[in-house]
């Protein structure tokens, strides 16, 4: 057993050390609810894309939950050389919606599941052998991924902000849930104190919920169905494999691990003031990439790091292992009670607009501080004005693309997190590291 003096409320600005369980539980309950309701949406946004209907998608965010926990338990406890033995807290993915929605309106959600399981094993792989090639992804690569990511998402946030793929799109009642619920979150953001501010989401997304039960648009009826308690099911559908989905969805999960190694490497500044090491950063990927693939068996989406997560440690200093597992465990023991699943299914797309418009931006803002922290030199500013004007420009005219083969149509076409970090990391490659301003000559006298 252990001693009073070895568990102790101070281990909790620790990595590691007991901290009293009745006191861990909030904390990790604190990051449970920093990203639940961002683990949830890509769910519901994919699955109506791909035509899913409400009781699916409540299995599948069921699934999700249970997923997410152990791929957190993962990070925290690693298996063999999977998992970076730090406080990452795991989720779905918001980098992949986009790509996600296109493949989902193709090839139907198993040609989705068939992608990912593929995609997750590919960076789960090179995970393992980050130490060849983490060198060629540098701070401003990253920063330009971080900001694309962001601007991909801002049409999928519109849309939900206007009641999704339904015929009710942009309609009075839409907008103003939409409205309420914005409103809602950025007045609790502030005038809320302290860590409560992590849950301006939550409180947004509670307002716009019961306005949008009072207004009638909310439909409970299949809240019961699955019971009470009911283990996760596996293989809800059986994947599909299609090339063009695959390879879109590979470049997404290497784009994923640009995102994975500055989430994980701020973390690590931020929380233990110090340098992330080389196994941590193997360690970290490998777990999002292997853990996709496992939840790809769930019929769920990729998971990846969550940057609520690291924004919260960087606020708190709260780094401790054991009160992170806490949340971990709340998560796991939510995905086996579907009527919590079925309950977050049955929210109005307006509602998860309101809520996700401003976190969408917020990535934006992230992607610029890291552009910031990477620095404005020349080489920097080429990089980033010509990938980001490349990759968000072209896609906005998709029909350039249209003497390529089909299958790079598929990967770059509408993706432009895909253009972005390809440009940036070619222009990387190419551009010599030092750059020279040339002085304007003298002028003769």
């Amino acid at each position: 057993m252990k001693s009073n003096s070895e568990i102790s409320m101070n281990n909790i600005y620790k990595l590691d050390g007991r901290v009293p369980l009745g006191k861990a539980i909030p904390f990790g309950l604190q990051h449970v609810l920093a990203m639940f309701v961002a683990n949830l949406t890509p769910i519901v946004i994919v699955t109506g894309a791909a035509g899913l209907d409400q009781g699916q998608t409540a299995v599948l965010i069921q699934n999700a939950m249970f997923v997410a926990g152990i791929a957190t338990l993962i990070q925290l406890y690693p298996l063999w050389k999977i998992g970076a033995k730090l406080p990452i807290v795991m989720g779905v993915s918001f980098t992949f919606v986009t790509i996600l929605c296109s493949v989902g309106v193709k090839y139907g959600y198993p040609g989705i599941l068939g992608a990912i399981l593929v995609g997750g094993a590919v960076e789960g792989i090179l995970g393992l052998f980050a130490k060849y090639w983490r060198k060629l992804i540098s701070p401003i690569v990253s920063a330009c991924v971080v900001t694309s990511i962001g601007f991909s998402l801002l049409t999928v946030g519109a849309r939900s902000f206007g009641g999704g793929y339904s015929d009710s799109f942009g309609s009075a009642t839409n907008l103003l849930i939409g409205f309420v619920t914005l409103l809602s979150s950025i007045l609790f953001n502030v005038f809320a104190k302290s860590f409560w501010k992590q849950l301006s989401v939550l409180f947004g997304l509670a307002v716009g919920y019961i306005l949008s039960a009072v207004l009638g648009i909310v439909d409970l009826s299949g809240i019961f169905t699955g019971g009470f308690i009911s283990l996760p099911r596996v293989l809800p559908y059986l994947p599909e494999f299609h090339m063009g989905a695959i390879l879109s969805v590979v470049v997404i999960f290497l784009v994923s691990a640009t995102e994975t190694i500055g989430d994980t490497t701020a973390m690590v500044i931020s929380g233990l003031d110090r340098e992330i090491t080389e196994k941590e950063i193997s360690g970290s990927l490998a777990c999002d990439g292997f853990a996709s693939s496992i939840s790809s068996l769930f019929g769920c989406l990729p998971v990846t790091s969550f940057s609520q997560n690291v924004g919260l440690i960087a606020m708190t200093k709260v780094v401790n292992r054991y009160t992170i597992m806490t949340g971990a465990v709340c998560m796991i023991l939510a995905g086996l009670f579907p009527p919590i699943g079925a309950f977050f299914a049955s929210l109005p797309d307006a509602v998860l607009g309101g809520c996700t418009i401003m976190m969408f931006g917020s990535i934006i803002i992230s992607g610029m501080q890291m552009m910031a922290r990477a620095g404005f030199s020349q080489r920097n500013s080429i990089i980033s004005a010509l990938s980001l004007s490349v990759g968000i420009g072209f896609t906005l005219v998709p029909e350039i693309f249209h003497i390529f083969p089909e299958i790079i149509q598929d990967v770059f076409a509408q993706n432009c997190v895909a253009v972005v970090f390809v440009m940036a990391l070619v222009l990387n490659l190419i551009l010599p590291e030092k750059m020279e301003i040339e002085k304007p000559a003298e002028v003769l006298e």
